[in-house]
């Protein structure tokens, strides 16, 4: 087991919680671009158990079934200056998602507008408090503007990468994804502590977080500087340790870059697990050009979730295909006028990685199974998924999660 005890000396729950700081004077962010759209608060959007409050950003060119973001403020800031200062509204500007602003109002150790990340409410399903709040605010979207229930993603800095962490250990089936930067693990400023562990007891943490729950889990991306004095550099790996183990993947990336100067890109498994180190950043991210990347990552550019699957050219079927698996059993989907069949290209394990029909083979990205929810999975865990409801919309594979838009009738 690697130790990092002297890294995280100083990173106890009560120092962590007070060096959460907001930065967001320290970096020059581009304001969202003009528009009649603007930052409006809402009161009345639910269950406020937490007490909180709800601001929302709906772009002018909204999507008819938008994306959501939610994009949480650290210590000390305020869900207006996050939105100011950060580039989550001007991407929602350029590809017709909504963004929460949630603006927070706990107050410990000298610090005010933080996340609660460290009571019992906060930390379980079922407990309430801030999480339960902005589950909420995310309901109120899905009612009053259409919002895409399968396309719910989180992010937020210092405290509200905190909060990002706990929203996806305690509700991993609302957020399909998160993007921390400059945070800690899920459970580290509660009873557990912030030091050292192992990947299994990080893992455990989040687990314990909602007993029982066997269904798919988000995806992360974590963010943090390596000069970073206000949360330790060290909590990067931590938070990786953590999000590796509850994928049950391992913590020796598949792949490293450097996307950017100074950026080092570590992806884990098949793209379940990504870690950004960047060189000399401080307490001060995300900077220019960031949020961009973790939008990628969440699929909301319009693009397939980041990594990218190479994909070979789909042939479009000339028939239905017919479905040769019943009651559990497994087998080839294959076309009546093609004769080829349902394949995921190069044998990809990636969230929306798009189908394509194929010279049948015996691979196991050609064998499929019903389930009795109408399911058809393929690996096992990755369910026949579709990407949208419109004539042209996507087939594609997806983390089994049990929605409508991956159920299918036979005809």
């Amino acid at each position: 087991m690697r130790r990092r005890t002297r890294e995280l000396v100083g990173v106890d729950a009560a120092s962590a919680l007070t060096a959460a700081v907001t930065a967001l004077a320290m970096f020059a962010v581009p304001a969202p671009q003009a528009s009649a759209a603007a930052l409006t608060q809402v009161s009345n959007f639910g269950a406020n158990p937490g007490n909180i409050q709800m601001y929302l950003y709906v772009p002018d060119n909204v999507s008819a079934r938008p994306g959501i973001l939610v994009a949480m403020h650290g210590c000390n800031g305020t869900a207006r200056a996050f939105y100011q200062s950060t580039e989550f509204a001007s991407l929602a500007d350029r590809y017709g998602f909504i963004v929460v602003y949630p603006q927070a109002n706990k107050s410990a150790n000298g610090l005010s507008n933080c996340f609660d990340v460290w009571s019992d409410a906060a930390l379980r399903r079922g407990g309430g408090g801030d999480p339960a709040s902005i589950v909420a605010m995310v309901s109120y979207v899905q009612q009053r503007h259409n919002g895409d229930p399968q396309r719910v993603f989180a992010t937020g800095f210092s405290s509200g990468a905190m909060e990002t962490n706990n929203l996806l250990a305690v509700y991993p089936d609302v957020f399909r994804a998160g993007a921390p930067f400059a945070g800690v693990p899920y459970g580290c400023l509660g009873p557990a502590g912030c030091g050292d562990k192992t990947p299994q007891q990080w893992g455990d943490l989040v687990r314990n977080a909602y007993p029982g729950y066997t269904g798919a889990r988000p995806r992360v991306t974590s963010w943090h500087g390596t000069a970073d004095d206000v949360l330790n550099y060290g909590m990067l790996q931590e938070q990786v340790d953590q999000w590796t183990n509850v994928w049950g993947i391992s913590q020796t990336p598949t792949s490293t870059s450097s996307p950017q100067s100074g950026w080092t890109r570590r992806v884990f498994g098949s793209g379940q697990v990504e870690a950004y180190t960047v060189n000399g950043a401080g307490h001060d991210l995300p900077r220019p050009g960031m949020a961009a990347y973790a939008i990628h990552f969440f699929g909301l550019d319009g693009g397939a979730p980041s990594p990218s699957p190479t994909v070979t050219p789909t042939v479009t079927p000339t028939a239905t295909p017919t479905v040769t698996p019943t009651g559990g059993s497994g087998g080839q989907l294959r076309g009546v006028g093609s004769g080829r069949c349902v394949d995921v290209p190069n044998a990809g394990t990636t969230d929306g990685t798009r189908v394509q029909l194929w010279d049948c083979h015996s691979g196991a990205n050609q064998q499929w199974t019903t389930t009795s929810a109408q399911e058809l999975r393929v690996y096992g865990n990755k369910c026949l998924d579709a990407a949208g409801t419109g004539n042209g919309a996507a087939v594609q594979i997806y983390s089994c999660w049990g929605g409508n838009n991956q159920r299918w009738n036979r005809t």
